[in-house]
């Protein structure tokens, strides 16, 4: 399945979590929280101004990006988790 973000939406993978044992004990999935680092996957059409112009994206596909903790919207998408977000929710891009 294919997905195409549209507007200023992004379509972002989350980074994969390691599982870390402390002490013996497996911390449960519902327990972790989500990653807040990921890569982009696809770009939208892009933001339209007041003027009608298309406002460029600053992330591109590819890139690493870190992103806000509870944004977007978390889909599946042939059984991998991803997330579909505003531009305005990414915070930065890690090189």
């Amino acid at each position: 399945m294919k997905v195409k973000p549209i507007g200023d939406r992004v379509l972002v993978k989350p980074a994969k979590e390691e599982e870390v044992k402390k002490g013996g004990i497996i911390i449960p999935d519902s327990a972790k929280e989500k990653p807040q680092e990921g890569k982009v996957i696809a770009v939208g059409t892009g933001k339209t101004d007041d003027k009608g112009k298309k406002v460029p994206f600053e992330v591109k596909v590819g890139d690493r990006v870190l992103v806000s903790k509870y944004g977007g919207t978390e889909i599946k998408i042939d059984g991998e988790e991803h997330q579909i977000l505003r531009e305005d929710d990414i915070l930065g891009i890690i090189d």
